[in-house]
């Protein structure tokens, strides 16, 4: 009795993870499949003369290493000056941030540009979306965007906004964002390739059915929109996610646009620690995401499926990790039925297309920015694939434990700037 019921657990597990890891790919997969949608994620050929004004958000939390140059690629961007205002975001405790943001300034303005300040705030809780609501009523342009401390953004990407949102009416522009040092260490091929997949397909997925959590930077808002809002939920710690959510229940269109021509570029987290606590955070978030309930309003049982299967995945992927050294002792020491064997390895076949998959997208990743992928990265994703996997699980699991006793504090993801290196190197080549 006991063994038919294992084998029970054995065949049920392993199909529903097949069935998971099919519509995984899927995603993955999404532009590459549909014309239609690959052609809707292009950016536009030409951008029309600059019509909207854009105030930009920049939350900084001990940045005092990136907060300069990213001020300087900002106010740099090919937009008219007069149409940008930029807000520098910063708890009152964070003087070495503070003090490198207004050398800055000073800079700024005695070259005769007066469009950038520092916005403290002395309340908590202090996380980026406290931050961002502190600095919201400061704002006076038609357009809010964010983008993080340490991002390298396009100096297009204004001029492509306002073609976007002025040609097809829209009022939320998901652009595209990307990590880029590939090689730093054992998981940043890996994690590079997450970010690669996430903007480049799936999230066209998720705007196409209406269901959508926005990322954290380089997300263009009209004001109004935002303001009516109340802006962000300071005590959610995806609250990217849970605006895109919110503004999809109001049955607002996303528009997503990923050309890697335009890009904002981004680091992985320096550290393994650094790492599994950002993806805590996330995991955690989508938790608080998932209990607040707001995916419930949304119109059709669609979008709240499509919500609830992303904001739910963390607990899976908690419990994935709980079952896969199961699933491997089972393999080592169990001996079982030819048939049962066939449907135990069926998730093993489809995590198989999932590594090929992003072998490809390595080398289409590499390819689009100057940049070359060699065997010896696929051999180094090859072994590094299963730890990623465990490494996942443990955030959710950890995710979950923050989650059951109560602790919402904000981990903080620390940035060196190891993008702009691989950045600089990718650019020589292209020269």
């Amino acid at each position: 009795m006991i063994v038919a019921i294992i084998y029970f657990v054995l065949v049920s597990v392993s199909i529903l993870l097949t069935v998971q890891s099919t519509h995984v790919l899927y995603l993955m997969l999404y532009t590459w499949d549909r014309s239609d949608a690959e052609r809707k994620a292009r950016a536009p050929k030409s951008f029309l003369s600059p019509h909207l004004s854009f105030s930009v958000l920049l939350p900084a939390r001990h940045e005092e290493d990136v907060i300069q140059s990213t001020i300087e690629r900002v106010v740099r961007a090919d937009y008219p000056p007069e149409l940008l205002e930029v807000f520098v975001i910063c708890s009152q405790d964070d003087t070495g941030t503070v003090k490198k943001a207004e050398e800055k300034i000073d800079e700024l303005n005695r070259e005769g540009l007066h469009n950038v300040r520092v916005v403290v705030f002395g309340d908590k809780p202090i996380n980026k979306p406290h931050g961002l609501n502190a600095a919201l009523p400061h704002t006076t342009k038609d357009v809010v965007t964010i983008f993080d401390a340490e991002d390298d953004i396009h100096p297009k990407i204004f001029s492509l906004v306002n073609t976007v949102m002025v040609q097809e009416q829209v009022r939320v522009v998901q652009a595209g964002v990307q990590l880029m040092n590939y090689q730093s260490n054992w998981y940043s091929t890996l994690n590079v390739l997450e970010y690669f997949f996430w903007f480049k397909s799936r999230l066209h997925y998720h705007a196409h059915y209406g269901s959508i959590p926005l990322g954290g930077n380089t997300v263009f808002f009209a004001r109004e929109l935002l303001m009516r809002l109340g802006g962000w939920d300071d005590r959610n710690l995806t609250e990217d996610a849970d605006m895109g959510l919110r503004i999809s229940a109001m049955g607002e269109k996303v528009r997503v646009v990923y050309d890697d021509r335009y890009v904002t570029k981004e680091e992985t987290p320096p550290t393994l620690g650094h790492f599994i606590r950002q993806r805590t955070r996330w995991s955690q978030g989508f938790m608080q995401t998932l209990k607040k309930g707001t995916w419930k309003e949304m119109p059709t049982r669609k979008q709240r499926w499509l919500a609830f299967y992303v904001l739910a995945f963390p607990r899976g992927q908690a419990l994935l990790g709980l079952y896969l050294p199961l699933s491997l002792g089972m393999i080592l020491i169990l001996k079982v039925p030819v048939l049962i064997a066939l449907f135990s390895y069926l998730p093993v076949l489809l995590l198989a297309a999932h590594f090929l998959v992003q072998v490809v997208g390595l080398y289409e990743f590499t390819g689009a920015h100057g940049l070359e992928a060699s065997p010896k990265t696929v051999v180094r994703m090859a072994i590094a694939w299963f730890p990623f996997q465990l490494v996942l699980a443990y955030a959710a699991l950890r995710a979950m434990r923050r989650q059951l006793i109560g602790r919402h504090d904000w981990e903080k993801t620390q940035h060196v700037g190891a993008h702009r290196a691989t950045t600089e190197e990718a650019e020589s080549r292209v020269g």
